[in-house]
């Protein structure tokens, strides 16, 4: 489906509905981030609104329902939307019957849902009721947003984010195992902001075991919690681990270990154990990214040791790097990632730099890895 050159009316109100879709960030995972603005033909606003909690209205109702709150009349009216109207029935009805039971008359729309439950129907079902369908606006920004959706539905596995903090000289912790904190305030509350986008926060056993942390989102507002992700070969997660004390959020343990006693226990707590161990004894990274696809993670959010960092980026795993740089050299440590030595230059990771912030008195690099957005 071929993109259209947008008319400035459509650039505009296309801007403010990618604007009402980044309030969907936190919010609508593991539904897309989508926003819905409803105009009339001359170009006034008559309602608007974003993808809510799972579950619950997606962003072209929300907007019908705020025009009909205004009350305002929207047959015949221009429907600007981040990404394909739904067309199929799951916790909510088709979008593409909500928008054509309202009789507008044009939607003007980002791009295709991967979605293969979608996939071009919402616009086909919409065009077979007369209503004329522009594609192509916002396109690039809607993709972005939705990253870890496309992701999931395009190559059945998240989007892995690696995130870390070091010095400028890429320490994450002196040799003697201190860490906490080589950033600042600033930087954890941003780190915190970024855990609440993703579908799920891992790390490995080692870092349970080491800093007992919850690896819950609390420096920041959020409507839900991720959920949390625990690669533990051997089942040696303390059953009083803090990581338990955070109310309502799914806990997955991915294992090597079939000891049953252990896997009960752990149940026992509220988590949910998944068996899957590789040749060498420990657990099948490629497996577990597969199988958090099928429970609907988009992106998967990695907080953990230099170890598991290492195993993820040597399986080519690795999708985008989160990292937190403060104004400090400390020296010899540990680093960001423990990876065998390579034997030539071009041997080494290549990424490209999607920004580069100051958050305080720190430095945050998003870098992505070359070509792993292209699917």
């Amino acid at each position: 489906m071929h993109a259209t050159m947008a008319t400035s009316s459509e650039h505009q109100h296309t801007t403010q509905a990618l604007e009402l879709a980044t309030q969907a960030l936190c919010l609508s995972n593991p539904n897309p981030r989508v926003g819905c603005v409803i105009t009339s033909p001359d170009g006034q606003v008559l309602g608007q609104g974003f993808t809510q909690l799972a579950g619950g209205p997606h962003a072209e109702v929300m907007a019908l329902r705020d025009a009909a709150a205004r009350g305002n009349e929207v047959r015949g009216a221009i429907a600007y939307v981040t990404l394909e109207p739904c067309s199929h029935q799951g916790r909510t009805g088709p979008c593409c019957d909500a928008l054509i039971g309202a009789g507008v008359g044009k939607v003007v729309a980002s791009l295709a849902d991967p979605n293969p439950l979608v996939s071009g129907q919402g616009f086909a079902r919409l065009r077979t009721a007369g209503v004329d369908v522009v594609v192509g606006p916002g396109a690039k920004e809607s993709r972005e947003l939705n990253i870890g959706f496309f992701s999931r539905m395009l190559r059945g596995t998240p989007w892995v984010r690696i995130k870390t903090a070091a010095s400028l000289d890429g320490t994450t912790a002196l040799a003697n195992g201190q860490s906490q904190w080589i950033t600042s305030p600033a930087a954890r509350a941003d780190g915190h902001a970024w855990r609440s986008r993703a579908c799920a926060v891992l790390t490995g056993i080692g870092t349970v075991l080491d800093d007992d942390p919850r690896l819950d989102v609390r420096e920041v507002a959020t409507p839900r919690q991720p959920h949390l992700v625990i690669v533990d070969s051997q089942l040696q997660t303390p059953l009083e681990a803090r990581l338990f004390s955070v109310p309502g959020r799914t806990c997955l343990i991915y294992t090597a270990s079939d000891d049953a006693a252990k896997k009960a226990a752990l149940e026992g707590r509220g988590a949910t154990v998944i068996h899957l161990p590789n040749p060498q004894g420990k657990v099948d990274l490629r497996a577990m990214l597969k199988d958090l696809g099928q429970r609907s993670v988009n992106e998967l959010h990695v907080e953990a040791g230099h170890k598991l960092n290492g195993s993820f980026l040597r399986e080519g795993l690795v999708d985008e790097m989160l990292l937190y740089l403060a104004p400090r050299l400390l020296g010899p440590g540990l680093g960001m990632a423990q990876t065998t030595p390579l034997h030539t230059l071009a041997d080494g990771t290549a990424l490209e730099y999607v920004s580069v912030e100051r958050i305080g008195p720190d430095l945050r690099i998003v870098a992505r890895v070359q070509g792993r957005d292209s699917f």
